[in-house]
């Protein structure tokens, strides 16, 4: 039986008790995050003992200064914000940071502008702050009051961790898959080309063309369906005989089926279409899309974990992705 103190239980004594670290009482206690079953019955049977309250304020501070967490995307222009991608991030961040008493704030950073995060650094409000679209310039203004409390949904460098998807992957699952359905003449619609992890698919497709002897054939896209539908007319205009489409994201391939079939253009019998996301309506499209994983929310939440618990990360976090093989490709 626990001997009663007269301080209020910490976490620490929780974690303690439970034989448990430190981060999965946070979690468990949290509500965020995984942990065992097991450890999550023995760390609140401790906390019940112990008559453990979590100190919401303290919660809130978890890096000594600030009570929201910032997610700064960079963009071309605010338009940025509306990307369904966006959404799916601040959620997670949301969920994770609800229980700490941290709300969470959502930015736009031009591409123009990235020395706005020195104002981010300064502000004592900030507790922390998560890049999205991040930009080697983006990279190069971090201020070093922001080192320690910043992490990127992208690329990193030595003092700004990295959490994203593994798109190479993911492409490279996809497009094995056009080609082992005998699609022989793949466009590609990239990404916005200045985004730097959005290259990663880029190179893939070129890597794989090239060595299967086929041609190259790229339209630069932006993430979005309108793009999506003009990128695909641009490519039949430009090369007549293309059978397949791959989008860097599910957004811009459910816009390119749409203008296909508005040219009468079957989906997959005349061209196929894959994407990239499995967003949830790529399931119910019609046809259904082929695509590949990109778990949005667990890397959202491993990085805004790191910024809130102020732990070392490994320089880059890579989550898999895998082939979603459906009706459309």
């Amino acid at each position: 039986m626990d001997t009663p103190t007269a301080r209020p239980a910490t976490l620490d004594d929780v974690a303690q008790a439970a034989g448990v670290s430190r981060a999965t009482a946070s979690r468990v206690l949290g509500g965020y995050g995984f942990a065992s079953p097991a450890a999550r019955d023995r760390v609140t049977s401790a906390a019940d003992r112990l008559g453990y309250v979590p100190n919401t304020t303290a919660r809130a501070l978890v890096r000594g200064a600030g009570v929201r967490l910032v997610v700064a995307v960079a963009g071309t222009d605010a338009a940025i914000l509306d990307d369904p991608y966006v959404d799916r991030v601040v959620s997670a961040a949301a969920r994770l940071c609800a229980p700490h008493g941290v709300g969470v704030a959502l930015e736009w950073l031009p591409l123009s502008s990235p020395a706005r995060l020195r104002r981010l650094g300064d502000d004592r409000s900030v507790c922390g702050v998560l890049l999205i679209n991040t930009t080697e310039r983006m990279l190069d203004a971090v201020p070093a009051t922001l080192r320690g409390r910043v992490a990127s949904i992208g690329i990193g460098s030595a003092a700004v961790p990295a959490f994203d998807v593994d798109n190479a992957a993911g492409s490279d699952a996809v497009l094995r898959h056009l080609h082992a359905n005998g699609r022989r003449r793949i466009v590609m619609v990239t990404g916005p080309r200045w985004l730097s992890c959005a290259e990663r698919s880029v190179t893939v497709y070129q890597a794989l063309m090239r060595s299967a002897g086929l041609p190259v054939r790229l339209v630069t896209g932006d993430f979005t369906a309108a793009r999506g539908g003009r990128a695909a007319m641009e490519a039949l205009t430009r090369w007549p005989d293309t059978d397949a489409i791959y989008a860097a994201s599910d957004t811009t391939a459910l816009g390119a089926i749409a203008a296909l079939r508005g040219r009468g253009i079957r989906v997959p019998h005349d061209v196929a279409v894959a994407g990239f996301d499995d967003i949830p309506y790529a399931a119910v499209s019609s046809p259904a899309l082929t695509t590949a994983t990109h778990p949005v929310a667990g890397i959202a939440t491993a990085a805004a974990t790191a910024v809130l618990e102020g732990r070392r990360v490994p320089p880059v976090t890579a989550f898999p992705s895998a082939l979603v093989a459906r009706e459309s490709a």
